[in-house]
């Protein structure tokens, strides 16, 4: 099992936010010194960042990438050719599909406190999909999937990597078997064995046994063709 913390790596950020990057696959953003963790098949990036008072990420674009942002603490006010408007509170969860076509957005802190989000890039396994958008607030001790899966089917965008989030209660438990990722974003967890605090990130080749030990956050990322594997 492997595991890095947030106070493993160094700070880094842009515009109004700062941020610590916990994946970052080099085939795609070009080899560079860290410790952050290559990811898995297509999914090649994570940050945790703080977005400071009424701080923005400025309006920018992006193409031929799927964007997946998790509100841990505070909101986020989207703005953006996709879902404009959009008011993003803590526990809920932004996926954007750019495709060919491209998306552009910018991200907005409207509170005078510091709030965090949690950002993943997911490449699509085909290109010139066109370009969509999705919000999910999963429920209290349920794992909501919020990406993934086949194409015959409307609750996510597909693709052969699934992210899956729950806000956690108290001895919730979630079994998943084969590799996995599990990025604990708030609060603390018993994670194959070994007690885990917020703002760390698990990889394990043979599966994730999760408990959590108090009401957080948790996203699970998983190869989609172990759908059934998953026990909650």
């Amino acid at each position: 099992m492997q595991k890095l913390t947030f106070e493993q790596l160094p700070q880094d950020g842009f515009a109004g936010l700062i941020e610590r990057h916990f994946v970052i696959n080099q085939n795609y953003f070009g080899r560079s010194k860290t410790l952050a963790l290559p990811g898995l098949g297509q999914f090649v990036y994570l940050s945790d960042a703080n977005f400071l008072p009424f701080g923005e990420t400025r309006m920018h674009g992006h193409k031929e990438v799927d964007v997946i942002s998790v509100m841990v603490a505070g909101e986020v006010e989207h703005q953006g050719s996709l879902g404009h408007g959009e008011r993003l509170t803590a526990g809920s969860v932004q996926v954007q599909r750019a495709g060919a076509e491209g998306f552009r957005h910018n991200e907005v802190n409207p509170g005078d406190q510091q709030n965090q989000m949690i950002q993943l890039w997911v490449l699509p396994d085909e290109l010139g999909e066109p370009a969509g958008y999705k919000v999910y607030q999963p429920k209290s001790g349920e794992l909501t999937k919020v990406y993934g899966g086949e194409k015959n089917q409307p609750s996510t965008f597909d693709s052969t990597i699934s992210i899956s989030v729950s806000n956690t209660v108290e001895q919730q438990n979630i079994t998943i078997s084969g590799e996995t990722l599990v990025y604990l974003c708030h609060g603390e967890a018993n994670i194959n064995g070994e007690l885990i605090n917020a703002r760390s990130l698990i990889h394990d080749k043979k599966g994730i046994s999760f408990t959590a030990l108090s009401a957080g956050q948790a996203i699970f990322i998983y190869p989609s063709k172990q759908l059934n594997l998953i026990k909650k």
